[in-house]
């Protein structure tokens, strides 16, 4: 089977969200969220998930998600954070798409969210030395993952976009 989808694995707050969307545009792909999937199936925030029901109900909804998707074809999806966290989830992104990790320093991160209160696993631990702690834990988790990495400190998302398609052409 080809590998046809794009999934876009990272840190909270590294932009997979925004490049996906606009990576979407660049390549005339469906863009699949798979947060809103949770939302939409549960009909709850991941906030409110989180809050009520803890993590590990969190990452069941979030690999029920997944799977739901496999089989689409041609689309970027963007994932959450923790997916890595799952083999189950890494083998289906293995299997079937080019896993693209985009990376930020944690100094970046902190500055991207510290006005945001949607992430559950940062709420109360929103300072650079938390952020930096659990980037380090799911390290090796991404790098194993990965088959291109993309830092996108101080890029535009355009920017971002471009090198991942640049990236692409060389590994398709």
């Amino acid at each position: 089977m080809k590998k046809n989808k794009i999934y876009l694995i990272g840190f909270m707050g590294v932009g997979k969200t925004s490049v996906s969307k606009e990576l979407g545009k660049i390549l005339n792909r469906l863009v699949i969220e798979i947060d809103e999937i949770v939302e939409m199936n549960s009909n709850m925030s991941i906030s409110n998930i989180f809050s009520e029901f803890g993590e590990d109900y969190f990452r069941n909804l979030e690999t029920e998600a997944l799977s739901s998707i496999q089989g689409d074809t041609n689309v970027v999806v963007s994932t959450g954070g923790g997916i890595v966290t799952r083999e189950v989830n890494v083998d289906i992104m293995k299997k079937e798409g080019i896993v693209v990790l985009l990376n930020a320093k944690p100094e970046t991160v902190y500055n991207r969210l510290k006005d945001t209160n949607t992430r559950p696993i940062l709420n109360n631990n929103m300072n650079i030395e938390f952020i930096s702690d659990l980037m380090g834990k799911r390290e090796d988790l991404y790098n194993r993952v990965k088959d291109i990495e993309i830092e996108t400190d101080n890029k535009t998302i355009r920017e971002v976009c471009f090198e991942i398609i640049d990236r692409l052409e060389l590994i398709i």
